[in-house]
């Protein structure tokens, strides 16, 4: 894709609002997938993302190996150490994000910590991303307050932008997180570092709710999901359900095959009640 092609598309309709609005039209939530660049190879992270969006996931969130992860549990943290250990580096995202966006029609972002993304340059990365048929990037560590030249790359090359919300979220900070999201909003549904659990915060109910209430068209929940019953119940309230931990676990044990039974098995929760 050339950049005049890319700047065509700027102001276009997201990517991942697009992708999340087509499960509305079908009675459900959307089913948002991530997996780890590089892990266990950057051919099986393709792989691994193309078996999801075949099997019922609507976008892929593909995270960037980072040697100082503060979010990430033992299971991703374990599976991107093992990646940067054999080599990968930050160009290497590019890769897979075309080759999973040249065999399906998800939406795929990438998850990054910003640090990655200054070393390029913001402008760089985000044109390659965009190249590479990209819809946007999910910040974790980055505020909308420190965000001016995102903002502007963002929109010059048509990329969604989003930012998180917590339960810690003040009133303020969510209707400017809200304001400057682009595809969705990023509700953490717990305090803490990812992994899967038996339970799902009920916080992230009222996270959602707040993020609504400040004008959020769309919310995704993330941080814990790791079984059917768990998206069922987050698909009644929220417009998408982020599940990680639980696929690149699985990932690891099982290969690609089991990533794909998984994600079927995981999009059966998504059907929402009429009226949710």
């Amino acid at each position: 894709m050339s950049s005049a092609d890319i700047a065509s598309q700027a102001g276009t309709t997201s990517k991942s609002a697009a992708a999340i609005d087509r499960a509305r039209a079908q009675g459900r939530a959307a089913l948002i997938a991530y997996l780890p660049a590089g892990y266990p190879s950057v051919e099986e992270s393709i792989a691994a993302g193309i078996a999801a969006a075949r099997n019922g996931a609507d976008l892929i969130e593909i995270g960037i190996p980072y040697s100082d992860p503060v979010m990430d549990g033992q299971v991703i943290q374990a599976a991107t150490t093992e990646a940067l250990a054999k080599g990968f580096h930050v160009s290497q995202v590019f890769d897979v994000v075309a080759g999973i966006t040249s065999q399906t029609e998800a939406a795929v972002l990438v998850m990054t910590y910003w640090n990655p993304v200054v070393r390029m340059g913001v402008d760089e990365f985000s044109r390659r991303l965009a190249e590479a048929g990209g819809a946007g990037l999910i910040t974790p560590d980055l505020i909308p307050d420190e965000a001016a030249e995102w903002m502007e790359a963002s929109d010059k090359y048509g990329l969604d932008r989003v930012f998180l919300v917590a339960p810690s979220s003040t009133p303020e900070r969510m209707q400017r997180t809200v304001d400057a999201s682009r595809g969705f909003v990023y509700a953490v549904s717990i305090m803490g570092v990812t992994g899967a659990r038996t339970s799902v915060s009920s916080a992230a109910k009222d996270v959602v709710s707040a993020a609504h209430g400040a004008g959020a068209q769309r919310v995704c929940v993330g941080l814990g999901v790791s079984n059917a019953d768990q998206v069922r119940e987050i698909a009644a309230y929220a417009e998408g359900v982020i599940v990680g931990t639980a696929l690149v676990k699985t990932l690891g044990d099982g290969g690609v095959d089991a990533v794909a039974t998984l994600t079927k098995d995981l999009s059966t929760g998504l059907a929402r009640e009429s009226g949710a």
